[in-house]
């Protein structure tokens, strides 16, 4: 067995060691160690801040003297701060080491307290690297930054997200549109954190401004413009998600932040066009599609609407308002439907009427803009209030359509007066009539457009609503001329008749009681009476559209004598109740307007259709044994005015009337299923097929009418016979007794009050000549039995006349109320002189002259004179004295 030797002893000799140097005099404060507590020169050194754990400094507080030399050396740097560093690499392409990542990210998450200090420092970091343009550092930091967010949910994250914004902010405020890009992009996945603990002071003033700037960015690079405008874009939305929930944050539905964001999503919806201009391949069209700017300013706006709540939505719209006034996007309004179709689409139901309110404002506050400016106004006022029909439009129906009025009205003087003040002036912008003429027809259509989605209730307001507003005719209130010698009231009528046209076209309603009421209908037929051909045919369009309930409407279009009407296809149903009521009630009246509006000098063929059509459809929709018995009565007095003639009516209009009696006729008689009434009338249009064509539709209502020059001497078997007719009808169940008697229009205030002169001797001479000229007069000699119908029509024309009665007393009522007072005295003043004469007339056969001898008294002038003694001063004898 060896020994093992011990290891030889260092050739070189240890050297002494020195003597130790003089120890220093203590500094104040200072206490020396203890002469035991010197390290031995081969000893390790104690680790720093050992000494002062020692000697009891609290938490190992080094002396102020070692602060520089500890802060150069890593491995006395704080933890969090050694963390942070360790996850930048030392090239900075090779990204985040995340290893290291989830080490800082574990030790954020065991100590909470320490997250806003790591926040501060990535933060200082990344302001450093931003100034010495390390960009690849800054993307790790904002990566690292964007991993804490997604991973701490603390209470103290607030003060970790104030370190956050500084830094994006700082991204924002630089040039680099990477930079830019890249802040955006953290501060979007930052507002889509729902953070656990309320903020009380966090401000996002700066955001929604930088993003709306970007949102406008006019970048030389296409490519790089659209990117940056998309971050605007998708920061503003992130806004918006962030604060528009919270109630303690800022309030972003404040009109400082809504003016800019709103134009800018509207500027990016603009340049939509910008956005198509390039044509991407096929491959490539759904990535492109992605970037359009114009589909994400969308996006964001709906979603910017769809969270308005009832009081922001004012502060919402009225940025869209201004946007399209200074950009002047009225005009071509198809940017201003699109952007307003948005809005009614985005926003709850319930809140419609508040933008349809703000509409009806900026018209009113544009009303001396140009013409086209509030056409396209009301074109998107149309556009908007049909969607908000579908929902829900409260109180605002009334408003709109009075302020639609409104602006007509204002539309007409502007017209007339040639200027928005009135008077053309030097400086007066003058106004160009056919762009007021396309506004006024904007507003109609708005109207009925609007009116058309209304319910039925809402609908029949409207009606009397815009009726109450058609001025109507005075002798009293003389018409004001305007610049075009038109009349201002006659304009105002045909555009409140052609807005109340719209209203009535397809209104439908079970009950004509309550679809024309008898206000609404005194007032409507009122106008028919007036001279102006236009406003007559507006007046009898309007009652066919609300007489017209099956849609029979259209095929009456044309006049003509069928041989058999069911290729018509007509339909049909059963007089109510109601409408027999209404017909009781209202029918003498609608027969004379029609009556008279025959008569009329300045009828065109529109009229007689119209006519005819009215006529057909109340045969169809409120027609009962003795409406048709009245309408046949009309019609045949109709044909008796072309006969005598003396309206000195044109040859055409007489004409006219013929062959509207004969395609009447031809349609009553085949309704009515009277094989002998259905004979008389096919005889009659038959000889005037051969011999008298000119009194047919076919030949008369037609481009180019063939007309005779004499009608004076029209035989009798052109004509349809009215004894004939009730002999026919009669013994099928009709009332005969009333078919004889001539149809006699009655007399009334309006005929007075209307322009035309001497109705009343027309109507007296015509009744006159009736009674001269009838044939009838002869046959009316047997008494009529008494039976039970009898004593029933009795009590029913009972009835009528007590309303007639009361129609009557009412029009008194409302004429004394209503009439000027010069009026009233006339009246006044020629019933007291009638009075008067009467009264005469009576005292003058009352009184006898007395009895006296000569019996009569010569005069001086040789003539005889009577000597009458008044009544009270005769004597009489005592036997007649009671």
């Amino acid at each position: 067995m060896g020994v093992r030797l011990p290891a030889p002893a260092l050739s070189r000799p240890a050297p002494a060691l020195a003597p130790a140097p003089a120890p220093a005099p203590p500094r104040p404060g200072l206490r020396r160690p203890p002469p035991s507590a010197t390290p031995a020169v081969n000893e390790r050194p104690a680790p720093p801040g050992a000494g002062c754990r020692r000697r009891g400094l609290p938490g190992g507080t080094r002396p102020a003297k070692m602060y520089g030399v500890c802060g150069c050396c890593g491995a006395l740097r704080p933890r969090y701060k050694r963390l942070v560093d360790n996850i930048f690499p030392e090239d900075p392409e090779d990204g985040l080491v995340k290893t290291n990542m989830e080490k800082l990210t574990f030790y954020a998450l065991s100590a909470p307290e320490k997250l806003d200090r790591i926040g501060a420092y990535l933060s200082e970091r990344l302001i450093r690297d931003v100034g010495r343009h390390r960009y690849g550092y800054v993307c790790i930091a904002m990566e690292a930054l964007d991993q804490l967010l997604m991973a701490c949910h603390c209470q103290s994250i607030n003060l970790f997200v104030e370190s956050f914004l500084k830094m994006v902010a700082k991204l924002l405020e630089s040039e680099k549109p990477n930079l830019q890009i890249l802040g955006t992009n953290s501060f979007v996945k930052f507002a889509n954190i729902e953070e656990d603990t309320p903020s009380y002071h966090r401000s996002y003033d700066f955001f929604v401004s930088r993003f709306s700037e970007m949102c406008h960015s006019g970048h030389e690079d296409l490519e790089i413009k659209t990117k940056i405008r998309m971050s605007g874009i998708k920061g503003l939305q992130g806004v918006v998600r962030k604060t528009v929930n919270d109630e303690l944050q800022a309030n972003i539905w404040d009109p400082q932040h809504m003016d800019k964001i709103v134009p800018s999503l509207l500027f990016n919806l603009q340049h939509v066009e910008e956005a198509e201009s390039r044509s991407p391949s096929p491959l490539q069209a759904p990535e492109k599609e992605k970037e359009n700017p114009a589909e994400l300013a969308e996006r964001c706006l709906r979603e910017l609407l769809g969270r308005a709540a009832f009081g922001n939505i004012k502060n919402a719209i009225k940025p869209v308002l201004v946007h399209l006034d200074n950009h002047s996007l009225w005009e071509p309004k198809v940017f201003a439907i699109r952007c307003f179709k948005i809005i009614m689409y985005s926003i709850q139901p319930q809140h419609s009427h508040l933008v349809i309110q703000q509409l009806l404002s900026h018209l009113d506050a544009n009303s001396r803009s140009a013409a086209t400016v509030r056409a396209g106004i009301v074109e998107v006022l149309s556009e908007a209030a049909v969607i908000a029909a579908t929902g829900s439009v409260g109180p605002t129906v009334l408003e709109m359509f009075n302020t639609l009025l409104r602006q007509l009205r204002l539309s007409i003087d502007y017209a007339l007066t040639g200027s928005y003040d009135g008077a053309i002036s030097l400086g007066t912008k003058i106004i160009k009539e056919h762009e007021e003429r396309m506004f006024q027809e904007a507003v109609i259509k708005t109207i009925g457009s609007f009116a058309s989605t209304l319910p039925t209730y809402q609908r029949s307001e409207v009606i009397l609503f815009i009726m109450s507003k058609v001025p109507l005719p005075s002798l009293h209130h003389p018409m004001e001329m305007g610049r075009t010698g038109e009349n201002r009231n006659r304009l105002t009528q045909i555009m409140l008749l052609k807005s109340l046209l719209q209203v009535s076209t397809g209104f439908q309603c079970n009950n004509m009681m309550s679809a024309l009421p008898s206000n609404f209908l005194d007032r409507l037929l009122s106008t028919a009476l007036m001279e102006d051909a236009e406003i007559r045919l507006f007046v009898l369009e309007i009652l066919i559209s609300f007489i017209d309930r099956h849609g029979n409407r259209h095929k009456f279009s044309s006049i003509s004598t069928l041989s058999d009407i069911s290729v018509l296809k007509l339909k049909v149903d059963k007089c109510s109740r109601q409408d027999t009521i209404f017909m009781k009630k209202h029918s003498q009246q609608l027969y004379r307007h029609i009556y008279l509006s025959c008569k009329e000098d300045t009828n065109i063929q529109k009229h007689y259709e119209a006519l005819y059509g009215l006529l057909a459809l109340i045969s169809i929709e409120l027609a009962n044994e003795e409406v048709v018995v009245d309408l046949i009565r009309l019609v045949l007095a109709v044909q008796d005015v072309a006969q005598v003639n003396e309206e000195n009516l044109p040859v055409y209009n007489r004409c006219a009337l013929y062959a509207l009696g004969a395609a009447y006729l031809n349609l009553i008689s085949q309704l009515t299923t009277v094989p002998a009434f259905c004979q008389h009338i096919r005889e009659v249009i038959e000889s005037r097929k051969k011999e008298a064509p000119y009194m047919l539709p076919e030949d008369v209502f037609v481009e180019r009418p063939r007309l005779s020059q004499n009608l004076d001497g029209v035989v009798i078997e052109f004509l349809f016979r009215q004894s004939k007719i009730s002999e026919v009808l009669g013994g099928s169940g009709y009332n005969a007794d009333r078919l004889c008697l001539p149809y006699i229009p009655q007399l009334t205030d309006e005929d007075r009050l209307s322009k035309r002169k001497s109705i009343g001797e027309t109507i007296s001479l015509q009744v006159e000549v009736e009674s001269r000229n009838s044939p009838e007069k002869e046959e009316r000699v047997p008494a009529e039995e008494i039976t039970y119908e009898t004593l029933k029509k009795a009590i029913v024309d009972s009835v009528a006349v007590e309303e007639q009665e009361r129609e009557r007393r009412r029009q008194v009522v409302e004429k004394f109320q209503k009439a000027p007072f010069e009026e009233i005295a006339a009246h006044c003043g020629a019933r007291a002189s009638l009075l008067q004469s009467k009264l005469n007339q009576i005292f003058e056969i009352t009184i006898r002259p007395p009895p006296s001898p000569s019996g009569t008294i010569t005069a001086a002038y040789g003539q005889p004179q009577s000597h009458s003694i008044p009544v009270y001063e005769m004597k009489f004898p005592d036997l007649c004295v009671y």
